[in-house]
């Protein structure tokens, strides 16, 4: 699961978006800048920042996770934990790890992690739609200028043209509107008539429907037979989707000889298929129920590895 998409959904209606176990992005709005020197403008918007101290579960990004895949609470904290290990993973082997639409990750020389956030996107809502422009600089004085040459120019004057209207368009204009008159008196007198057939003809109808209802006779036939529907029993397969993560490895061998130690301790060790990153993952043991695996997870955190977290499989 991707969940950089949810932490961009958040910074737009919050201020502080906390990743459980690797830090939290702070945002803090900007007012709207106008630099003289360029003829640029830029609207408000939100400035983005990092915090690495700040690793606690508030519970709103899995929460919000957990309505968007309608899923459960636990499964969003378990993906959560997985992609927060994907990201480490990459930052200690390449130094460096972009997070979309947000900003680039990387290791200073003293292993903390340094933020630069992406200008691309404006997480301020009400600045939506606005974007940065450059307006071209207004040269008054040429402007001025070309208004004193217009009001220079010698003023037109438009002399109205007479003419004699021909006396037979006059005979002409008062035929066509005789015309007219005669038409719409005609054309009323027609649709009166038609009205009044109209009327005739439903009313007749509803006559004939009343009558054919009065004369109608129901019969009530005898029900139907109920249908008996045999069903039968299934043993339903108890799928095991809890697992206690033992560790995720890029090498094969390596992920084989964790697998082989557990086994030796008296684990009920299982290996599952390479992830989308090509990693191969480790297992104590799969449950099927959360409270199991949480159980598990407590003995084996209190009596081999601390760092063991629970995987949710999709149910």
């Amino acid at each position: 699961m991707k969940i950089e998409l949810y932490i961009a959904q958040l910074l737009y209606r919050y201020q502080c978006v906390t990743v459980p176990g690797f830090g939290a992005f702070l945002t803090e709005t900007q007012s709207a800048q106008l630099n003289e020197s360029t003829n640029s403008f830029s609207p408000p918007k939100k400035m983005i920042s990092f915090n690495a101290n700040l690793k606690n579960n508030d519970g709103l990004l899995a929460n919000h996770i957990a309505q968007a895949e309608k899923t459960s609470y636990e499964y969003a904290v378990s993906a959560i934990q997985y992609e927060v290990f994907t990201w480490k993973k990459a930052l200690e082997e390449n130094n460096l790890f972009s997070i979309k639409n947000i900003g680039d990750l990387s290791l200073n020389a003293d292993n903390n992690l340094v933020f630069k956030a992406y200008d691309q996107t404006n997480y301020l809502a009400s600045s939506f739609g606005l974007a940065p422009f450059v307006s071209p600089l207004v040269k008054r004085e040429i402007f001025e200028k070309q208004i004193e040459t217009i009001e220079e120019k010698e003023t037109i004057q438009l002399v109205p043209e007479t003419r004699t209207a021909s006396p037979y368009l006059k005979y002409a204009a008062i035929f066509v509107l005789g015309l007219g008159l005669t038409g719409s008196v005609g054309y009323s007198i027609y649709q009166n008539q038609i009205a009044s057939e109209t009327m005739l003809v439903e009313t007749a109808v509803q006559k004939q429907v009343q009558n054919k209802i009065q004369e109608a006779t129901f019969f009530i036939k005898s029900p139907v037979p109920a249908v008996t529907l045999s069903v039968k029993s299934a043993v339903k397969e108890v799928k095991m989707s809890y697992h206690i993560m033992a560790g995720v490895y890029r090498e094969e061998k390596n992920a084989t000889k964790t697998f082989n130690q557990l086994i030796h301790l008296g684990y009920k060790a299982r290996r599952i298929a390479p992830n989308k990153h090509g990693l191969f993952p480790v297992l104590y043991g799969s449950y099927s129920t959360f409270a199991e695996a949480q159980k598990a997870q407590s003995e084996i955190q209190k009596n081999h590895n601390p760092e063991a977290w629970i995987l949710i499989e999709s149910l």
